[in-house]
């Protein structure tokens, strides 16, 4: 599956830049020699848009984690699936990210059937996993091969209400499981990361008037509580949260960030950087964060 045509030189001063530019956390220092790092939460808006926020959560994972093997769960923004696999290799200007077949086989094996019936509409017009590909390979390097397992998650929607709940508790119980089954087999350590955008509010997805000040508080706020349940490692007081507010501010963040929190188990997360962006005329705002996450080892 491939993604940015180009000359390789010009995507590395890109991706460069996004650590340089205004907003960003400047150069990477030290490459981690251990493994202090077991998540990542990082956009998938484009670079131009969000690209510095980026790179706060990958200088991170560059200096406390070294991990050759990321397991990357990313909205789906195409497929009506709840979760679809794929073990195809990703290739890019900066080079291919094979995937790790052991790991999937794993997954498969534990999950059981279904996790490929929609793996072209799932992968191939997709970026939720792309654009944390090329991140990768921006602050890894050819020095440091690395494996991808690369997972997009359908809505979640029924877990925020009534219809269809226990069906989709079932299924998110039992994809966590079996990539904790996978990961326990691994033999190395595993790095998650977690592809996902916070909220879509203004007229471009449907609200009715411009995106203004009050507004954008009002979000913010409510996106720092996610934040902040996030953080504490607290799955259900996140999709409260979201089941509250109906996902009026459709935020497609939640099923990967919801499924990893579950993957983690008990675990602490520290806001690297959170922005919005906002269209100038107020048609849209978009936010998002970037967020580490390690294990606490309590007891699940």
């Amino acid at each position: 599956i491939g993604c940015y045509e180009g000359d390789p030189s010009a995507l590395t001063e890109q991706m460069r830049d996004q650590f340089l530019r205004d907003g960003g956390p400047g150069p990477m220092v030290s490459p981690a020699t251990d493994h202090r790092l077991d998540a990542l939460l990082v956009p998938h808006i484009d670079y131009n848009r969000g690209g510095f926020n980026f790179a706060h959560g990958y200088k991170a994972l560059f200096e406390q984690t070294n991990a050759r093997l990321f397991v990357i769960v990313g909205t789906s923004h195409y497929s009506p699936r709840l979760f679809t696999l794929t073990r195809k290799a990703f290739e890019t200007p900066l080079g291919v990210a094979p995937t790790d077949e052991a790991f999937i086989d794993r997954v498969e094996q534990a999950y059981g059937p279904g996790l490929y019936e929609d793996e072209l509409l799932g992968h191939m017009p997709e970026h939720s996993i792309e654009l944390e590909v090329v991140f990768l390979q921006h602050v890894l390097g050819p020095s440091r091969p690395f494996r991808i397992v690369p997972l997009v998650v359908g809505s979640f929607d029924p877990i925020l209400g009534k219809r269809g709940k226990v069906e989709t508790e079932v299924a998110i119980s039992k994809m966590a499981a079996a990539i904790k089954h996978a990961e326990s087999l691994a033999g190395e350590p595993v790095c998650h990361v977690i592809s996902g955008d916070l909220a879509h509010i203004g007229p471009k997805f449907g609200d009715p008037e411009p995106v203004g000040p009050s507004k954008l508080d009002s979000s913010r706020r409510q996106d720092l509580l996610l934040m902040h349940h996030a953080a504490a490692g607290n799955h259900e007081a996140y999709r409260e949260l979201l089941s509250a507010e109906r996902d009026s501010r459709r935020i497609c963040g939640f099923p990967p960030t919801h499924l990893a929190l579950r993957t983690l188990g008990p675990c602490r997360g520290r806001l690297l950087r959170y922005d919005q962006y906002v269209h100038p005329r107020g048609h849209e705002s978009v936010s998002f964060a970037s967020m580490s996450f390690r294990r606490t080892g309590a007891p699940s």
